[in-house]
């Protein structure tokens, strides 16, 4: 058998898009209602009641918020445009987004704190007064009647 130089291995892997160090992982429900529970949500999305706002959510919490300690050099020709390797932090959000189903309409806020009261804040120019029959779900709570009322 006739050695072969990793650089040939690299040039034939590139060749053909092969790139073996990237891998996809995926889960599998263990839930025994999963596919019941992903009918109904597919079925919401494709045929969503009368007077429906559906909405595709998503929350990302403690997110840094950074800065660089010093302002960058820009760009010049021949240069590259430079920052520090330091940086100060001033604490940390939540950001809470919400993509309207329909229209395409995004909604985001970012909170200081992560709990459904921020949720509910952060939805606020999309909500009706009250919800209709069925149910307002989201990451955070469930709301069957009524929008709970805020605090303060």
């Amino acid at each position: 058998m006739a050695a072969v130089s990793a650089s040939t291995v690299g040039r034939i892997w590139r060749a053909h898009g092969l790139k073996p160090q990237r891998v996809k992982t995926f889960t599998l429900s263990n839930d025994r209602h999963f596919a019941e529970k992903l009918e109904d949500v597919v079925s919401l999305y494709l045929h969503p009641p009368d007077d429906a706002i559906i909405l595709s959510v998503d929350e990302k919490c403690q997110i840094q918020a950074l800065d660089r300690t010093q302002p960058g050099l820009a760009r010049k020709k021949g240069r590259f445009g430079t920052m520090t390797h330091d940086y100060k932090r001033h604490g940390t959000t939540t950001l809470f987004a919400a993509m309207n189903t329909q229209d395409g309409t995004v909604i985001d806020a970012c909170m200081p704190t992560h709990d459904r009261w921020d949720w509910i804040r952060s939805t606020r120019p999309t909500r009706p007064q009250r919800c209709s029959s069925g149910s307002l779900v989201t990451s955070a709570f469930t709301c069957t009647a009524s929008p709970p009322a805020l605090p303060g």
